[in-house]
């Protein structure tokens, strides 16, 4: 077992102090709140002669990203951070990096999206892109936010697909925790040296990358990383297996919070999750079952492990903090009530959308989520669609 540092560390700090450990090889970046110390922090790394990477300030996040793509294809162990309309100004690139199946490494904080302008937390920015081909993992706090971007970096590059793990903003980014970090030779040692394989700059066995591709193969090419996506899930579960063999802590899909004998429970991602955990524990000491189900991997959507974990509760319901606008659920709802549908599981699931620029979420709201859910049991329906605390 790994000898653990017990450290002070904000999410932000804490995922700079894991790129410091990983030592990529280039990380090409742009500046934008509330993101912008990771690789502030992280160039003082490079400054101080802590790591031997190679620190290209671009002029954009569009920039960043092509920068990435050309490190990764030549072959270099690469990363970068972002947020909010800076990942909007990466869009266009991030499917080139998954299309060209490139393990680039993503520290995303997120943010909402302009406009009215918002530096604060929510998920509109990732769920933007949840359909770019990366796979998608989800932090509740500082010490995950530090221990999966650990992971995250076996899981690219054994998946050969680009990975981003997420923080939300302020909540994590600029809080400060309590985290244990390992030493930095066992966080090399579990990382690895990078695998090449099949790369551009390689003179022995040159290939072409990002070539036309019309009808003939592009849809066969689409329909390959599509599949490395699916793949990717056992991959994921793998390198949790071996990190906690190597480090002690567990690591799934999704975690499961007393959901054993719960007959109401919440989906949630991210920061709020711990939030719901103190309201199912105060509701448990009042007899009512409530669980939570934290989502931890995104993309790819485990469809089949979250119908089986939610199947035998009474009542489920989604917190989502982001909105499709579209007239229906989120998109967190949305592929949890498709994930219960094609499991044959029947349960009116309703949607809070909450949280939206970074508004609270106060313990009383997520009381009455779960109040809501006691009327369902009792057989009252419920509005399939709720907007929890915004004024009227």
């Amino acid at each position: 077992m790994s000898k653990i540092n017990v450290v002070a560390r904000t999410g932000n700090e804490a995922m700079a102090e894991a790129m410091r450990q990983i030592n990529p090889d280039v990380v090409a970046a742009y500046p934008i709140t509330p993101a912008t110390e990771i690789v502030q922090i992280f160039a003082s790394y490079v400054a101080d002669g802590l790591v031997d990477t190679e620190f290209v300030p671009v002029e954009s996040e569009h920039s960043a990203m092509s920068a990435c793509i050309g490190s990764s294809a030549a072959g270099g162990r690469t990363m970068t951070g972002t947020s909010s309309q800076g990942l909007a100004l990466m869009a266009e690139i991030l499917y080139v990096a998954s299309g060209l199946r490139l393990p680039i490494v993503l520290a995303e904080v997120n943010r909402a999206l302009s406009s009215p302008i918002n530096i604060h937390c929510d998920h509109s920015d990732t769920m933007m892109v949840r359909d770019a081909g990366w796979i998608q993992i989800f932090s509740e706090n500082a010490q995950e936010a530090y221990d999966n971007m650990v992971q995250a970096v076996k899981i690219a590059e054994t998946a050969a697909l680009p990975t981003m793990v997420t923080t939300d903003g302020f909540i994590i980014s600029h809080g400060m925790e309590r985290i244990e970090i390992f030493e930095d030779k066992d966080v090399k040692d579990f990382v690895g040296p990078k695998k090449l394989g099949q790369y551009l700059l390689n003179l022995e066995k040159p290939i072409t990358l990002g070539a036309l591709d019309l009808q003939d193969y592009y849809f066969e090419h689409r329909r390959q990383l599509a599949e490395a996506m699916i793949d990717s899930k056992n991959i994921i579960l793998d390198v949790a297996k071996t990190f906690k063999d190597k480090f002690g802590r567990a690591y799934g899909l999704f975690e499961s919070y007393k959901l054993d004998d719960a007959d109401r429970a919440i989906v949630v991602m991210g920061s709020t999750a711990g939030t719901a955990k103190v309201v199912a524990d105060g509701l448990r000491a009042k007899g009512i079952k409530a669980g939570v189900l934290k989502l931890r991997v995104f993309r790819p959507f485990p469809k089949a492990e979250v119908a089986e974990a939610l199947k035998n509760i009474k009542a489920v319901a989604v917190m989502d903090r982001s909105d499709t606008i579209s007239g229906h659920e989120g998109p967190l709802a949305l592929e949890v009530k498709a994930a219960l549908f094609d499991s044959n599981i029947k349960k009116e699931v309703p949607d809070y959308i909450f949280g939206l620029g970074g508004r609270e979420v106060r313990l009383e709201d997520i009381e009455s989520v779960y109040k809501d859910l006691g009327d369902i049991i009792d057989g009252k329906s419920k509005d399939r669609v709720t907007y929890l605390g915004v004024r009227e």
